[in-house]
């Protein structure tokens, strides 16, 4: 349903937007017990449901797979890890088809190198679809997966030819594992975020490397030929260290630098953006540190033209930050600032977003210092504001060209439930502003703008 933030009459009633503040809650703070701890992955959401793991806890201190509802209310834990057949310590988070959960473990499984694993919505049917064998074949998934009709793609942190890395490919019944690439020392290596798949190509980012070591973006096809840099990290303003996945909208990657490792004095992280072609590298935030947040170790989620993340330090109380920035950099703001007790502390996860509210989970904090699953409930955005003038025969109806997302709506009767219409003129931009025309006849027409 539309969102009516300005309402104009033929004789000019402006009714103000309306913006409450947002509102912060604690869904479910991990004890480190049979619920699990220290969650390091995002969340996924089907219904009024999110789905996650915690990499530790459990009655083995191996990890957990979880639910609980979009309210709080009907946490269960839907698989404890042993350690043995099954795997140990997931890092990542969960994809699903149907009523199955996907997912990789970091270690565990036959030869403790990691698994892929499926369990079903209700808990039950858990199944190792692959165990890394040898360190040839990959070892160590810190990353979650990707599908794509009943392929399984993913990435493992160390194993392959130089055992740098790999990217893999596995059925959803577990047959057909193949290791697509091998990362190696002259090039890209320790890929620790997830993929993502844009007709037959893979792109993907490697957190060392380079001709810098500062980190890569890459792009592979789903044949394992064609591995290409998009972009090598210098550790200068682009800064170093990419260890979350990507998004993609048309033919541009947005995603996110965590500073590297060794010392970080001075890098503090940032968002950028690259062309699939390699063209058109840009930083879109670089962030400050102290209360601007610092160090985003997740990727980030896109609505509209604007970009939702978390930073696992900053604030201001050091705790990690969750923040909003445009595509096109500006308009970058901090949403929350965890203060390290009961909402949780230092979110290396990634956000998910549903209608105005985001759902995450921080590694720490919480009543036990095991970590949370968390909302925020944002503002609605206040429109900007709609202004009619009478010119003879005609009315001009006029707001600012740089309000984007916002679509002129107009009904002839405001009696519930309204009718209304998107208009069918293009606005033209004139003064930084754009303007409709309008005839004045017939009946009385009603305009908003919505979003």
């Amino acid at each position: 349903m539309a969102k009516a933030f300005a309402l104009i009459t033929g004789i000019g009633l402006i009714m103000p937007g309306w913006a409450p503040g947002q509102t912060f809650a604690t869904l479910h703070t991990f004890s480190g017990g049979s619920d699990g701890g220290q969650p390091l992955g995002g969340l996924i959401l089907s219904s009024n449901t999110l789905y996650g793991t915690a990499s530790g806890g459990g009655t083995a201190e191996r990890g957990t797979v979880f639910k609980v509802s979009t309210d709080g209310t009907g946490f269960a834990t839907l698989h404890i890890f042993t350690g043995a057949s099954d795997g140990s310590a997931p890092f990542a988070g969960l994809i699903l088809l149907g009523n199955t959960l996907y997912g990789t473990a970091n270690s565990g499984g036959g030869s403790t190198n990691g698994t892929v694993f499926a369990v079903n919505t209700n808990g039950t049917g858990f199944r190792t679809l692959h165990s890394f064998a040898s360190p040839a074949g990959g070892a160590n998934p810190q990353a979650g997966l990707v599908l794509s009709g009943k392929t399984l793609y993913g990435t493992t942190y160390r194993g392959g030819i130089s055992t740098n890395g790999t990217v893999f490919k596995v059925n959803t019944n577990g047959t057909g594992f193949t290791r697509l690439y091998s990362f190696i020392l002259s090039d890209a290596y320790f890929p620790v975020a997830a993929l993502v798949l844009s007709s037959n190509t893979l792109y993907g980012t490697t957190y060392d490397g380079g001709g810098q070591e500062g980190g890569t973006v890459f792009k592979v096809s789903t044949g394992g030929t064609g591995f290409a840099y998009l972009h090598t990290f210098t550790g200068g303003s682009d800064e170093a260290g990419p260890a979350a996945g990507l998004i993609l909208t048309g033919n541009t990657l947005y995603g996110t630098v965590d500073g590297g490792r060794g010392s970080r004095v001075g890098r503090f992280g940032t968002v950028f953006k690259v062309n699939t072609d390699g063209t058109g590298f840009a930083t879109l935030h670089s962030f400050t540190g102290g209360a601007g947040g610092a160090w985003p170790e997740a990727g980030l989620v896109l609505s509209g033209s604007t970009m939702y993340g978390t930073t696992s330090g900053g604030g201001n109380s050091g705790n990690g930050t969750m923040f909003k920035v445009n595509t096109d950099g500006a308009g970058f703001a901090n949403l929350y600032s965890f203060n390290g007790g009961n909402d949780g502390a230092n979110p290396q996860a990634g956000l998910i977003l549903s209608g105005n509210t985001l759902y995450g989970t921080t590694q720490r904090g919480g009543s036990a210092g095991e970590g949370t699953v968390f909302s925020l409930t944002l503002a609605p955005v206040s429109a900007p504001e709609l202004t009619i003038i009478r010119s003879e025969a005609n009315v001009s109806l006029t707001w600012p060209a740089n309000a984007t997302g916002f679509t002129l709506q107009s009904t002839t009767n405001l009696v519930s439930p309204a009718l209304w219409t998107n208009f069918s003129s293009v606005p033209v931009v004139v003064n930084g502003q754009n303007a409709v025309t309008n005839p004045i006849s017939g009946t009385q027409r009603f305009y908003r703008l919505s979003q």
